[in-house]
């Protein structure tokens, strides 16, 4: 299938499952993978992120961009850093991947500094705390780095703009509404997280709590635990064989990580525990515990394409140090293959740009979806 009908495809799946309130599976699709190459600006950059020296769209982007994820050994933030190197070298830039050896602020931090001392035009980075990375990412932004967050936001003093995947209240409402499917309606229910300081996964809990406090559809669900795995697989396990022990009349787990929901369905379903679990994971890793029958931990769960929050982060890092936004909501621009995005107020009081709604994975599709990332 050619590159550009999988895109368009994914996009028409991607808009019907947010139609249906994330209830239907959608139809199967492929990922898009590239974009078509643009041709590199010919001019010097020799000051970072100045408007005199910047072209004037993003069809050349011959500098620097650097991506800060959370931590080294995450299969989705390598995704994601993939999809940023792909889209940066397509633009005729150069690209820089940095994997901190602990999801920490304080290992971010030592990788800002880095980078500062390396000079270059953009950092995008998801944050592993809101607030502690402030003083490293404004220091960036003082030696002329364009500064963005990407996937996790860091405050709105830390950044120009935020890349998200998805709307916070429709993440929190599809995850909601999967928890109370599963449940049927009722029963103890329980989230596994990451870390109790990542701004996404509090965000996304924030909104299930509210949801569930404000419609009496889920007053018979009741939230026992917020279990925090720190998105490392083994304390990830041992949180949900706590859960297990501490609750026997727990019917669902949710873990919005994809690191938690991997370790949580591999302890439920190699016990044969009658929970269920539901969350946001990757296909490849998940493909085996997807299932609607009881030799399955996880009937379905949802996800967006990190491959393309990562390019998305890329043309927005881009379109920021070309000077061809600024941040403000109301800023307009192209990201190649994704399309023409525009820059929103966020929640926190800063702005951000959003890849799209979040996308089911369930048996219909998740034998497609496996081999894609």
């Amino acid at each position: 299938m050619k590159k550009k009908v999988i895109s368009i495809l994914l996009s028409t799946a991607m808009t019907a499952v947010l139609l249906a309130g994330c209830g239907d599976a959608a139809q199967e699709t492929a990922a898009p993978e590239t974009a078509e190459e643009a041709p590199a600006a010919e001019e010097e950059a020799s000051t970072a992120g100045t408007e005199e020296e910047a072209p004037e769209t993003t069809e050349g982007g011959s500098g620097t961009y650097a991506i800060i994820t959370k931590a080294a050994g995450n299969p989705y933030n390598e995704k994601e850093a993939e999809g940023f190197a792909q889209a940066v070298e397509e633009m005729g830039g150069t690209a820089i991947v940095q994997h901190p050896e602990a999801a920490t602020a304080d290992a971010q931090i030592s990788v800002i500094q880095s980078l500062i001392s390396q000079g270059g035009d953009s950092i995008a980075i998801a944050g592993n705390d809101i607030n502690a990375l402030q003083a490293a990412l404004e220091e960036a932004a003082a030696a002329g780095i364009k500064v963005c967050s990407i996937d996790s936001g860091v405050n709105p003093e830390s950044r120009l703009t935020h890349v998200n995947q998805a709307g916070t209240m429709e993440i929190g409402q599809c995850l909601m509404d999967a928890v109370y499917d599963i449940a049927g309606g009722e029963g103890q229910w329980a989230i596994l997280s990451a870390t109790s300081q990542a701004a996404n996964q509090n965000a996304w809990i924030d909104a299930m709590k509210t949801i569930m406090e404000e419609d009496d559809k889920y007053a018979d669900l009741e939230l026992v635990e917020v279990a925090y795995g720190d998105d490392e697989p083994q304390k990830s396990t041992d949180q949900t064989q706590a859960l297990l022990a501490n609750y026997p009349d727990l019917k669902v787990i949710c873990a919005p990580t994809t690191v938690g929901i991997a370790a949580a369905a591999k302890v439920l379903q190699d016990q044969g525990s009658s929970v269920k679990l539901t969350g946001l994971g990757l296909p490849s890793e998940m493909a085996e515990y997807i299932g609607d029958d009881d030799a399955h931990s996880c009937p379905y769960m949802f996800l967006w394409n990190p491959i393309d929050i990562g390019r998305l982060g890329a043309y927005t890092s881009i379109a920021l140090a070309n000077g061809e936004i600024g941040g403000a909501a109301g800023d307009t621009f192209t990201a190649g293959d994704l399309g023409d995005y525009t820059i929103v107020e966020a929640g926190d009081g800063g702005t951000e740009v959003i890849l799209g709604p979040p996308y089911r994975f369930d048996p219909s599709n998740i034998e497609e979806w496996k081999t894609v990332y």
